[in-house]
């Protein structure tokens, strides 16, 4: 009997993970794309780097803890960028890892606009931690071990995206070859289509915003997100200086919604955090999701054309 009621939670916790958790992401994804699609160039500086945790519905016993980490670097002589990412993502018994190696290509349309491409592959992971499961007994059942063995496949990401200094529409395809296959998916197929805003100049407030519709196994979630960035008054007339901090606030369909904070502790260094609360019954007993990234940006070189030397 109670063989029979851990195979039964076992499948019922997987359909969860391929639905709940078939797309992991940041909240502070506007921010940094890269997590989202391969088509994200950011060419303001020379490298970045990031890192990221996330606990989700603090206080429910198994609930997703994901740890984020990311390095990009812009290469101006050949318009490309090169990236990498870590991800792992544990929910209950189970561990999943994706590790990310992402190419972004920059084709000028004219002045004013890019057309930006980007692919990745990625290398997928999901194990089990068995002590949560079996309960010491020697004999273990063959068909519920046959549902813990460890799972590993490759797949890719896609991104296309078109942009100037202030706006960007893209669109991008993650986990493609989940498309064409019918055996059991670590990550469901998902697709991503967005636009967003940004406002540049001189003044001490800016502001963004950002509009996102995603899809996944069938199931669609739109997300709105608004940001508000402040300048120091010391700052005031320096467009290329960065903001002091930034508060954002985002809601996503399916009654969830979420709060950013923002702060530079230096001209390279940057770190926020992120609340949400998801006010549907999943919700209830827990005390909402926390979120914290920090980010190092790396300046590009100053380079000197005309020096005797």
């Amino acid at each position: 009997m109670i063989k029979k009621v851990l195979l039964i939670l076992i499948w019922l916790l997987e359909a969860y993970y391929v639905n709940a958790q078939s797309n992991i992401r940041l909240n502070n994804y506007w921010g940094s794309m890269n997590s989202v699609t391969p088509a994200w160039i950011y060419d303001r500086y020379q490298a970045v780097f990031s890192m990221a945790a996330r606990k989700q519905w603090a206080g429910l016993t198994g609930a997703p803890a994901t740890l984020y980490a990311s390095a990009s670097t812009y290469v101006d002589d050949i318009n490309a960028q090169f990236g990498m990412s870590v991800l792992q993502d544990k929910i209950g018994y189970t561990t999943f890892s994706n590790f990310n190696l992402s190419y972004g290509f920059v084709a000028n349309i004219n002045y004013d606009w890019q057309l930006h491409l980007g692919v990745a592959g990625d290398y997928q992971y999901a194990g089990y931690d068995l002590s949560q499961v079996y309960t010491g007994a020697e004999y273990i059942d063959p068909v519920l071990g046959s549902k813990l063995q460890a799972k590993h496949e490759f797949n890719a990401d896609f991104g296309i995206e078109i942009s100037n200094l202030n706006f960007k529409l893209g669109f991008a395809s993650q986990n493609i070859f989940e498309l064409f296959t019918t055996d059991t998916k670590l990550q469901t197929p998902t697709q991503f289509l967005y636009i967003q805003y940004r406002r540049f100049d001189n003044y001490l407030f800016n502001y963004g915003f950002g509009i996102c519709e995603i899809e996944y196994a069938g199931i669609y979630q739109g997300e709105f997100n608004a940001t508000g960035y402040f300048k120091s008054p010391s700052d005031f007339g320096l467009i290329n200086k960065p903001d002091l901090f930034d508060l954002g606030i985002f809601y996503r369909t399916g009654s969830q919604a979420g709060l950013i904070l923002g702060f530079n502790i230096s001209d390279v260094f940057h770190v926020s955090y992120s609340y949400d609360y998801h006010f549907s019954g999943l919700g209830f007993g827990t005390y909402g999701t926390n979120e914290i990234m920090l980010t190092y940006n790396l300046r590009f070189k100053p380079m000197c054309h005309n020096c005797w030397y």
